[in-house]
């Protein structure tokens, strides 16, 4: 039966799991998981663990649970694991994903989580268990629990994403930080008072919580142009392959030859309206003119008219004004600013000045926690902040591990309504 303790030492987060945290930290990314490698009929691998685990020296209790959260592009997994050859105690959260048309990959890679829990732990565990979250735990809820022959559990996911991104702000060292060209990664301390925040989860679209409390927020707004925007035009635009790729080919491209500056427009700064000539004025505004003057350079050049509905799709990327790394980065921009801009306008609305950005979209990549810090910086004339996380893709799936109920905790959601309790208690203690 579950003792007194244990229920005390859950109260800070009723009907939860109770994870050790003394002592986490983030593991150097040499000493993570190694990835899954490897590819199938030219495709990418399906299993990617970019991510660096963390490390749980003190937590020595038995997880038998596994969670995912399944959304419109990719699949996040987090499970906890024990160092076998080690003789230290503890363990690591493991952080993994897969493309969501790829899901039987990833329920694969559970079977084997599910047999090796059961080799490890034995008759002393439960069985393991898979708390999901995201629109795929509904869509894929018979699959999964069919194949695995185990119980699922639904979480809501928007509850999930806010449960994640508290237990990083509060719990983990040098997860959360601040962004800019002069100050690339400065680390916040983790922090006990952390509401009201707006936070802004950048999947295959985006949404944008309010967030007043741990069991209290609102949806407030979002954009249907988010990751699945930018990686759906980019696999038409470009030969890339992957949402990686389009973000590497952004490294190295010059968004100048694509969108149309202030300067193009002024030949300098706009100083009254404070906007420098190096500023954005329209995304891809120079590509029809440029791509007109380029065919009747190659027209001319072939020594003969370009007739109208011909196609140049086919020409050397040589010859092009502009190349896929350019539009890479173009496009990139475009759906970032868009972001930070509708961000800025929500947290001004519900007067809220902490941002933070989670979500596959941002995978740690520099031009896109630039722009979007700028923008909210920028915006709010420097009265906003906004902040990024190591593992900002994985709020949903971490929210939905620490979900998992202790063993012989009762009736799911017997605890509604235990901070009024826990008042009554205090109040209790106080009078004379």
């Amino acid at each position: 039966m579950t003792s007194t303790e244990e229920i005390d030492n859950t109260i800070t987060r009723p009907g939860s799991v109770k994870i050790n945290v003394q002592g986490a930290f983030i593991v150097d990314p040499d000493a993570a998981t190694p990835a899954q490698n490897g590819s199938d009929n030219g495709r990418v691998s399906p299993s990617h663990h970019e991510t660096s685990d963390i490390r749980l020296p003190n937590h020595t209790a038995i997880v038998s649970h596994i969670a995912v959260d399944i959304g419109g592009s990719l699949v996040k997994l987090v499970y906890f694991s024990r160092e076998v050859d080690s003789t230290d105690p503890g363990g690591r959260l493991n952080f993994q994903y897969f493309e969501t048309d790829r899901i039987d990959d990833c329920i694969e890679f559970m079977k084997l989580l599910r047999d090796k829990h059961q080799a490890l732990n034995g008759s002393r565990s439960q069985q393991l268990c898979v708390m999901a979250t995201g629109g795929g735990a509904y869509k894929f809820y018979d699959t999964i629990r069919d194949a695995l022959e185990v119980e699922v559990l639904r979480e809501d996911e928007m509850e999930c994403l806010i449960a994640g991104l508290d237990f990083f702000i509060t719990e983990i060292p040098r997860e959360v930080f601040t962004y800019s060209e002069t100050d690339p990664m400065h680390f916040v301390s983790p922090r006990e008072i952390i509401y009201p925040y707006l936070l802004v989860n950048i999947g295959s679209g985006v949404s944008m919580l309010k967030v007043t409390g741990p069991r209290s927020s609102q949806r407030v707004g979002g954009t249907s142009l988010g990751g699945g925007t930018l990686w759906g035009l980019l696999s038409l635009l470009t030969g890339a392959r992957s949402f990686d790729d389009m973000l590497a080919e952004a490294e190295y491209g010059d968004n100048t030859k694509v969108d149309m500056m202030v300067g193009d427009i002024y030949g300098a700064d706009y100083g009254k309206i404070g906007l420098k000539s190096t500023a954005i004025a329209s995304s891809f505004g120079k590509v029809f003119r440029m791509k007109l003057q380029a065919e009747a350079a190659e027209a001319k050049a072939a020594d003969g008219p370009v007739h109208d509905g011909e196609s140049h799709n086919g020409q050397d990327e040589d010859s092009s004004p502009f190349s896929s790394a350019d539009i890479s980065r173009s496009l990139l921009y475009a759906v970032s600013n868009n972001i930070g801009q509708i961000a800025y306008l929500q947290s001004q609305i519900h007067n809220l000045s902490d941002i933070y950005f989670g979500g596959s979209f941002i995978r740690g990549h520099r031009q896109t926690m630039n722009t979007l810090s700028y923008a909210i910086k920028f915006w709010s004339k420097g009265e906003k902040q906004a902040y990024f996380l190591r593992h900002e893709g994985y709020l949903g799936a971490v929210g939905a591990f620490l979900k998992r109920q202790p063993a012989n905790w009762g009736r799911r959601g017997s605890l509604e309504g235990l901070d009024d309790v826990q008042e009554w208690r205090k109040a209790l203690k106080t009078e004379p």
